[in-house]
């Protein structure tokens, strides 16, 4: 990994948009202006576009159309009223972003927003150039999928009592990471209530209409033909401690994928980018460097 992201405080603010998807779900954007391949950059599942770090920033200095978005149900964009938060949905809305760019994209998807890349290239495979996957395959370890659901479900309905016990649960969740003496960034993952508690700022509906996690064998299906059928030029990041994927995983994908690169992420988790942002910017630079 050679390419080194840096800060640009230059680099004009994204612009504020929202795209209607092909089921009508108003999807909350962020653009940053550019000539060279558009890339998207979407969040795992209880997160919104916030979860990027400077990564977003860097691509934009580097001249890309940038695009990051809320998923469906989650941060700004709106919640599904018929309560549709299966994968083929996630998928549509990849298609529908990818779509409005109107050129073929490099999808970075996290988790959930990785699977959404992974099944909208088999939707619509013309419309991608590449796809990311961040620490997520096509058959993600499922004790590791369990784990995150218990957090995410813990306090879906009672909220937090404040910033303070919002950060000392997450810290709880992920020991690795120093806990932040400042809360304030939880405000853009957390929203207050009429009855003074925090909670998460996604709809609960999401965890509830995903049996298992996502688990069900329509889900097994979707993902294994979506993996089959892929061509798109593809690069896997794994964080080397993550429990969501594991060395078995990670061997799966490869033999599914033999023309997929690959980078282990030393000394990070799940969540990559919060983990590294620096070290996963500069193997997403690279990997894009590699493409031209």
């Amino acid at each position: 990994m050679n390419a080194k992201p840096e800060q640009h405080p230059d680099v004009p603010s994204p612009e504020h948009l929202t795209i209607r998807s092909s089921s009508g779900i108003e999807l909350a954007t962020r653009v940053w202006s550019g000539t060279e391949t558009p890339i998207v950059l979407a969040h795992g599942g209880g997160q919104t576009h916030h979860s990027w770090g400077s990564t977003a920033t860097t691509l934009a200095a580097r001249g890309h159309r940038v695009l990051t978005y809320d998923l469906r149900g989650h941060g700004d964009s709106t919640w599904a009223e018929d309560g549709d938060y299966s994968n083929p949905a996630y998928g549509s809305d990849a298609v529908s972003i990818a779509e409005w760019l109107s050129e073929p994209v490099i999808w970075i998807g996290a988790s959930l927003g990785g699977m959404s890349g992974l099944l909208a290239t088999h939707q619509a495979p013309g419309a991608f150039a590449a796809l990311v996957l961040v620490d997520i395959t096509h058959r993600p370890a499922l004790d590791g999928v369990r784990r995150i659901l218990e957090f995410m479900q813990a306090d879906i309905e009672h909220g937090f009592a404040s910033l303070d016990d919002a950060a000392d649960a997450v810290a709880a969740y992920q020991p690795h990471r120093k806990r932040p003496p400042d809360t304030k960034g939880l405000e853009k993952n957390l929203r207050l209530g009429e009855d003074g508690r925090w909670r998460w700022h996604w709809d609960p509906a999401f965890l509830r209409t995903r049996p298992s996690g996502g688990m069900a064998k329509d889900y097994w299906t979707e993902m294994d033909a979506a993996t089959e059928a892929l061509q798109t030029p593809t690069l896997l990041v794994r964080g080397q401690l993550s429990d969501l994927v594991t060395d078995a995983e990670v061997a799966a994908f490869r033999k599914a994928v033999p023309h997929a690169n690959y980078v282990d992420v030393v000394d990070a988790t799940h969540m990559i980018a919060g983990d590294k942002n620096d070290v996963f910017t500069s193997v997403i630079l690279d990997f894009v460097a590699g493409l031209d």
